[in-house]
């Protein structure tokens, strides 16, 4: 018999995080425990407004699965008895993590993947204005980044870019715009990103104006964010994007995670791998997903004031997985 318990966490961040939906200054998020046979699985999840997810809805949906949990539901029924989001992702993460204990194995040797000893990613410079965008990713250039992910809205596109580029010449850079951009005027903006190196652009338009993407000529890949969540949105997305950003909270978990990124790429797409701000606990359940990644942003922890113990071994740009 198992027990399952939940509970939310705030973890203050040590610097505000601008997109251009808005400020944070925590990342709040739910955990779940699930014990059996004196071990303890853990899993944690993120809820995103921009998804209808709040902190009490992801705890009602989480109430409402408890007894099924305990009761051994596995995680292939887990599939069928949650939808998709970040409730079903932190109870896919704890059963993952039981798994992984029960069985004494890693989650590299369960989901079949090679560990590497260390993993590449993104840091984010969050929206301000260009002198301290610019001012930002030469800092974090500075202190080992290599790949730097560039928040932008509606504004000061051309002045923040020509000033973060200028800044770090060398640094691979990609944008990612959180659905504030509009149609009219985007053929310009990826011409200005491919002009100043940019490696790719996520999610521009907001999902329901993924129709203007059908057929668009543009010089850099387009990343679908908002607009991906599983296998199911994959046949909306051919002709109109090039990569796919999976993110746990987004899939329900690493299992369909898994499942999401073998199908992306048989259908043609490049993946990125995303995440939410978060702790370590819910980066380490992502892991299986990075080295088929070709980016990688993970950075979430990163932001907090501190981070869960013990946490992964992060340095600017990189995660560190070597014992």
């Amino acid at each position: 018999m198992r027990s399952m318990r939940f509970y939310p966490e705030a973890w203050p961040l040590h610097t505000a995080f601008v997109i251009a939906r808005g400020s944070r200054t925590e990342a709040k998020v739910v955990v779940v425990e699930i014990e059996q046979q004196g071990v303890r699985g853990i899993g944690e999840c993120t809820p995103y407004p921009r998804y209808g997810e709040s902190e009490a809805s992801v705890m009602e949906r989480l109430a409402e699965v408890a007894t099924a949990v305990e009761r051994g539901v596995t995680r292939e029924q887990l599939q069928q008895l949650m939808p998709a989001g970040a409730a079903r992702n932190a109870v896919d993460s704890a059963l993952w993590d039981l798994e992984c204990q029960l069985s004494g194995q890693s989650c590299w040797q369960r989901s079949a993947v090679a560990e590497p000893e260390r993993i590449l990613m993104a840091q984010t410079v969050s929206i301000g204005s260009p002198e301290a965008m610019a001012f930002a990713a030469r800092e974090l250039e500075q202190q080992g980044a290599r790949l730097l992910k560039i928040k932008l809205d509606n504004h000061l596109i051309s002045e923040r870019l020509v000033a973060i580029r200028a800044a770090v010449p060398d640094a691979t850079l990609i944008v990612d715009a959180n659905e504030s951009w509009q149609a009219e005027g985007l053929a310009a903006r990826c011409q200005l990103l491919a002009d100043l190196g940019v490696a790719m652009l996520e999610q521009p338009l907001p999902a329901t104006d993924d129709s203007a993407l059908e057929n668009f000529i543009h010089p850099l890949p387009i990343c679908a964010d908002e607009s991906c969540h599983t296998r199911g949105d994959l046949p909306k997305l051919v002709g109109r994007y090039q990569m796919v950003n999976i993110k746990l909270d987004k899939t329900g978990g690493l299992t369909e995670g898994l499942a999401l990124a073998q199908e992306a790429r048989q259908q043609g797409f490049a993946i990125m791998l995303g995440c939410m701000l978060c702790t370590s606990r819910a980066i380490n359940a992502a892991l299986p997903l990075a080295p088929g990644a070709r980016f990688v942003d993970l950075d979430g922890p990163t932001w907090l004031a501190n981070d869960v113990e013990p946490g992964l071994d992060f340095e600017c740009g990189a995660i560190n997985l070597a014992p």
